[in-house]
């Protein structure tokens, strides 16, 4: 095997490909990165058997051929030359990499050892608008559960498919978000569950604001998205996830009509007497025109207050701030309504006029008082 191709472009390339190198599974070859060159351009992947990269840049390719090498190698390399080009050649599993005056010899693996990364045929197609994608996933992915402690199924995001609507959903048993969109779809109501790594992964391809759209092709046991001309393939995630239907209240008590950043503001306002978000709740009293938001620890103790449009019964509940804050962040709007059932139902967090999300908070035992 030998090719030539730009250094920023493979340096690129295999820094985004080496995201999906495994770092846990200790076998050579997964620690590597599959070089394979053909006609006028190479291919190059990551796979450690959940989660695969996949990429093509041009190269001029003098012979075809094969190699795995190791990834941190490799792109410790590549980030050290300077020169435009940078040009590989094989001699067996021995590999040289040379650039200007820069010359490597690194042992490589052979590429018949590379793991077969699954395919998806015969899936459904569908098509999302990668800046649509993007903020969809932000307004989610935070209550997606960050580890299996609870449920392992719930460490993904859930994607529902019906007529011309996508709808994504993350919980992590405290919190959950729901994000609705109106999309150009007309095949029949499917949901699959991605893992949150793969999410991430996904967000970062995607870069800023893009008109371009995202390719995802779902089969029973894998999806792939075609991202430009990156395809990441991953497992997709088995199990009961939570009936979200039936969590979420369909009566209230009490509706409040507040600024999103004045409550913002006001919890943060908190958080320097916050010893412990699991520990330290913040209370928050609804009532006569105002929020009264207050905590307090063996650091001291604070209390604040906002306006606030308020109809209904008089709450006084408690919250994780930091699970308030998330969901307010993802709000993007400048007023929120907040709709409660009593001091121990969850909350609704929406905005006034659609139903583009819903983030849902379950409320934490009081014990001290103020």
């Amino acid at each position: 095997m030998k090719f030539t191709c730009n250094t920023k472009d493979m340096n690129a390339a295999c820094a985004n490909v080496m995201r999906a190198v495994s770092a846990k599974v200790t076998i050579p070859t997964i620690e590597g990165i599959l070089i394979e060159c053909e006609s006028s351009s190479i291919r190059l992947t990551g796979y450690d058997f959940e989660f695969g990269i996949k990429t093509i840049i041009n190269a001029s390719v003098q012979k075809e051929g094969a190699i795995v090498i190791n990834a941190k190698i490799l792109c410790d390399i590549l980030r050290g030359l300077s020169s435009e080009t940078v040009t590989f050649e094989t001699n067996g599993t021995s590999v040289t990499i040379s650039s200007a005056l820069a010359c490597y010899n690194v042992s490589g693996i052979d590429a018949n050892e590379y793991p077969e990364l699954p395919s998806v045929q015969g899936g459904y197609p569908l098509f999302i608008n990668k800046a649509l994608l993007q903020k969809m996933v932000s307004q989610t992915i935070f209550a997606v559960a960050e580890n299996e402690s609870s449920k392992p199924v719930h460490t993904g995001l859930k994607f529902e498919m019906s007529e011309n609507t996508l709808r994504l959903i993350g919980v992590d048993g405290y919190r959950l978000a729901i994000r609705t969109e109106n999309i150009k779809y007309e095949g029949e109501d499917i949901s699959f569950i991605v893992p949150k790594k793969t999410i991430r992964e996904i967000v970062k391809l995607t870069g800023g604001d893009d008109e371009n759209e995202i390719s995802i092709s779902i089969g029973k046991r894998h999806i792939v998205f075609e991202i430009d001309n990156y395809s990441i393939i991953s497992r997709l995630l088995e199990g009961d996830f939570l009936d979200y239907n039936a969590a979420i209240p369909k009566t209230a008590a009490t509706t409040v009509l507040v600024n999103t950043q004045d409550m913002e503001e006001c919890i943060e306002r908190t958080t320097p007497v916050i010893e412990n978000n699991a520990k330290n709740p913040i209370r928050c009293l609804f009532d006569n025109g105002e929020l009264r938001i207050s905590t307090v620890s063996s650091l001291g103790r604070v209390v604040d207050r906002i306006k606030a449009n308020i109809s209904g019964d008089r709450v006084e509940i408690g919250f994780n701030s930091k699970y308030v804050l998330d969901a307010l962040n993802a709000a993007e709007t400048d007023q929120i309504k907040i709709e409660l059932s009593g001091p121990v139902s969850p909350v609704k967090i929406m905005p006034l006029n659609d139903e583009s999300f819903l983030f849902l908070v379950l409320p934490m035992r009081l014990k001290n008082e103020l």
